[in-house]
C-alpha cells in the first residue's frame, strides 16, 4: 500500500521529530546514515517535504532539516499524499482501474472497509502523535 518513498519519508520525518529542532538541525548525510536510505534519494524526499511545509530547513553552515511545532501537527496522511498521492493508497488491491463501489473487484468488499479505517487513522494521527509513541516506547524505529 505504501511505496518505498513514502516509507522512507515517514522514517525520516519521525527521525527528525525525535532528534532535530530549530537549535539542532540535521544534514541529509546524517539522516541518510541513521535511517539507512541512500543520500540522494532521501535528499529529494526531504526537499519536497520541506517545500510543502511538512518539515523545515535552513541553508548555510548551520543549516539542515528539522521539525518545528507547526510541523509536528501535520497529519501522517499528508506525508503519504505528498509522496505517493492518495490514489496509490486508495487504489484497487488487484490494480483494476474500473474497480469501485458500483463495479467492485473480488477483493473490494474485503479490503475497502479496512482501507477506509486506515486512511481515517492516518488523517487523524499527527507526526507528534507517532513521535510521542516512540518517546514512550510504545513503538520503535531502529535508528
Amino acid at each position: 500500500m505504501l511505496s518505498n518513498s513514502s516509507k522512507y519519508a515517514l522514517k525520516a520525518v519521525l527521525f527528525l521529530a525525535l532528534h532535530a529542532n530549530e537549535n539542532n538541525k540535521m544534514m541529509v548525510k546524517d539522516i541518510s546514515e541513521r535511517i539507512n536510505v541512500p543520500k540522494a534519494y532521501i535528499a529529494k524526499l526531504l526537499q519536497e517535504l520541506s517545500k510543502r511545509r511538512i518539515l523545515s530547513s535552513t541553508k548555510g553552515p548551520k543549516g539542515g532539516f528539522y521539525i518545528n511545532e507547526a510541523n509536528k501537527n501535520q497529519p501522517i496522511m499528508k506525508i503519504i499524499d505528498i509522496i505517493d498521492g492518495k490514489k496509490r493508497i486508495e487504489s484497487c488491491a488487484l490494480s483494476l482501474e474500473d474497480c469501485n463501489e458500483h463495479i467492485p473487484c473480488p477483493l473490494h468488499a474485503l479490503i475497502n472497509p479496512s482501507r477506509s479505517k486506515m486512511i481515517a487513522l492516518l488523517e487523524s494521527k499527527t507526526i507528534n502523535d507517532l513521535a510521542m509513541d516512540l518517546k514512550l516506547n510504545k513503538a520503535f524505529l531502529p535508528v
